[in-house]
């Protein structure tokens, strides 16, 4: 492999959330595809960064895509299922999501995987990205994706991006600053954390974990009052007795000096030792409070030592200087509504086209890409809005919402053009590189909608070789087109609460909403024809547990349910909640204190019953 150049259709560089996925939908599509990754599991966020607790995108309309597929596979593989934390629905050992990513590529003979390098130099010819060259070998291919945690390809291409805040005149967005201030200044992106695992030992007394150099307990002093030692531990609670430790509460976020991530080699290598002793110090600390019941877990990632993430989970990157940028109005809720706006309709103008063609237009002192007539949706995210810095409070617009008896985000696209740089050819980002503001990357960088952005990024690639077409000239209703078809792992391009990818309709109504964006509900329901159930999963009821008892409406949005039957749970209460659509309308219309027969399945750790069907008496 020394000195060697390799030749591929599409080359995606770095192997996280947003890489893997478009490597995996480019060799699928057909595309003569290599992936280039810095470290031995595939996934990112997912995985090597250890945060297998994953938010976003979990009510069942929006589990779609890879990421839809992902969900599928854990819950086939992972023992004991994936109700084990409370901050999401889907916790799981991190090694299985790795196993089921490195299927997934040596299922596909055109997908050529490489890990342990990372790009050195980047080739060009004119305005387009040619080629990268790693260590020992070089690679050149018709489209090159940036898929690295820190956007460092943009860097080494010299390609315009965006570090750190930007203030509340460049784009009008309501929660950004008006001055640079000490917070700007201190923390110009988000705090990123290396994440540990910790094991429960039970009766046995764990190994005593060393602490760090400038170990300082009084910066963790009061990191779960307010939650309890063992909610705090079922935060991130994961099978076989393991806790992700990724808590934010004078716990292991860290940012000091954080932009030396990107000023040099040696000092990102500074900052991500200092983080991960950080995170040693925390969990000394958890030690040391509560006993030598809890200690480091053992083997768990491929290094030493086994308990820490292979690398910290990054929050924010580089941000590209796209042809669209995302802004924090992109992803709030519409004006009496539950959803964001699906499209651009002040800058439908022009169709897509090089920028020496004048397809950038100044609006609000801003250059802004125009989206086409139908919008330029290509993945669908809906977390809230959140922002990690370490002992501070940053009030942000709210868009969280009540659905399903529990607490949501407002749903949002991204639009394909904020993957597109807006001068160089060749290059597509699908990462948290994206075009998107600081204030919007807080809601955009979630995994989930990290995985559709690198879906539909490599679906673009390789359809670029298709058509031998560059990004920027990819008609985006062919993209989306490919992306609602595919045959694998179809994904959804408008959010509808709704509309489970199994309705008979589904493709209909997503084509439909895409030709007729003004007819879009501000609900976020679409209407079905009549007849045309809600289709029941018969596998989940099977799957699920009967319950018996009384319902309790304690609020609009909020319910209560005391067990009668099985005896082993007579009179225990807990919260019902539902990501199923069919189901949320159920509850929200069904009598207060009257016997219910429920389905779910019991969250312990969350004291919630995951309703998946429901009957009267």
């Amino acid at each position: 492999m020394v000195n060697q150049t390799y030749t591929a259709d599409v080359l995606v560089v770095g192997g996280g959330t947003g890489g893997t996925a478009a490597a995996i939908q480019a060799a699928r599509r057909g595309a003569k595809t290599i992936l280039v990754s810095e470290f031995p599991w595939l996934g990112g966020m997912l995985t090597s960064a250890g945060v297998s607790a994953p938010d976003g995108n979990e009510l069942e309309a929006f589990q779609t895509g890879l990421w839809g597929a992902f969900l599928q596979e854990l819950r086939q593989r992972q023992p004991g299922g994936l109700d084990n934390s409370w901050v999401s629905f889907f916790s799981y050992d991190p090694r299985i999501g790795a196993e089921i990513f490195a299927d997934w590529v040596q299922e596909l003979p055109n997908l050529y995987w490489i890990s342990g390098e990372v790009p050195i130099d980047v080739y060009r010819q004119g305005d387009s990205i040619t080629g990268v060259r790693f260590a020992d070998f070089a690679v050149t291919a018709k489209i090159i994706l940036d898929g690295t945690e820190l956007g460092d390809l943009l860097a080494l291409a010299e390609i315009p991006y965006r570090w750190g805040w930007e203030l509340q005149s460049e784009w009008g967005e309501p929660s950004a600053p008006v001055t640079f201030n000490s917070l700007t200044q201190r923390y110009p992106v988000q705090a990123p954390t290396s994440v540990v695992i910790m094991q429960d030992f039970g009766e046995a007394v764990a190994p005593e974990i060393p602490a760090a150099p400038n170990y300082n307990p009084s910066q963790f002093t009061g990191a779960w009052d307010g939650y309890g030692a063992e909610t705090f531990l079922n935060y991130g609670r994961l099978p076989g007795g393991l806790f992700m430790i990724n808590w934010p509460i004078c716990g292991n976020d860290y940012a000091e000096g954080v932009g030396r991530l990107i000023e040099s080699d040696v000092s990102r290598g500074e900052f991500i030792q200092e983080s991960r002793w950080h995170s040693q110090n925390f969990a000394h600390f958890i030690q040391k409070q509560l006993g030598r019941r809890y200690g480091l877990a053992k083997k768990v990632f491929p290094h030493t030592p086994t308990a820490f993430a292979l690398h910290p989970y990054y929050r924010e990157s580089r941000r590209l200087v796209g042809l669209t940028t995302v802004r924090e109005q992109d992803i709030l809720p519409i004006a009496g509504g539950r959803v964001s706006s699906i499209f651009y309709d002040a800058f439908a103008l022009q169709p897509f086209g090089h920028p020496t063609a004048g397809v950038c237009v100044r609006v609000g002192g801003a250059s802004r890409r125009e989206a086409s007539p139908t919008g330029e949706a290509i993945a669908v995210g809906n977390y809230a809005n959140d922002h990690h810095y370490p002992g501070v409070q940053f009030p942000l617009q709210p868009k969280s919402i009540r659905w399903g008896g529990r607490w949501t985000g407002t749903p949002f696209t991204i639009p394909y053009s904020c993957l597109i740089p807006a001068t160089t050819d060749g290059f597509l980002v699908c990462e948290k590189n994206i075009s998107v503001s600081h204030i919007a990357n807080g809601a955009t960088r979630l995994q989930p909608v990290v995985m559709g952005i690198g879906q539909a990024a490599g679906m673009a690639a390789a359809m670029c070789v298709e058509l031998n077409c560059q990004p920027r000239d990819l008609p985006v209703r062919a993209l989306q087109t490919a992306l609602l078809s595919d045959n694998r792992s179809k994904t959804l391009i408008i959010p509808l609460f709704n509309l489970p990818p199994n309705h008979s309709d589904w493709r209909h109504w997503q084509l439909y909403y895409l030709n007729n964006p003004q007819a879009y509900p501000i609900s976020g329901d679409c209407p079905f024809p009549s007849g045309n159930k809600y289709p029941e999963s018969k596998a989940l009821i099977r799957e699920s547990n009967c319950f018996k008892g009384i319902f309790y409406r304690l609020s609009q949005q909020e319910y209560r349910f005391t067990v009668t039957a099985p005896a082993a749970y007579q009179g225990q209460n807990w919260q019902l909640v539902t990501l199923r659509s069919h189901i949320d309308q159920q509850l929200g219309a069904y009598p207060h204190e009257q016997l219910v027969t429920l389905w779910g399945r019991q969250n312990h750790f969350g004291n919630w019953l995951l309703v998946e069907h429901l009957n009267k008496g």
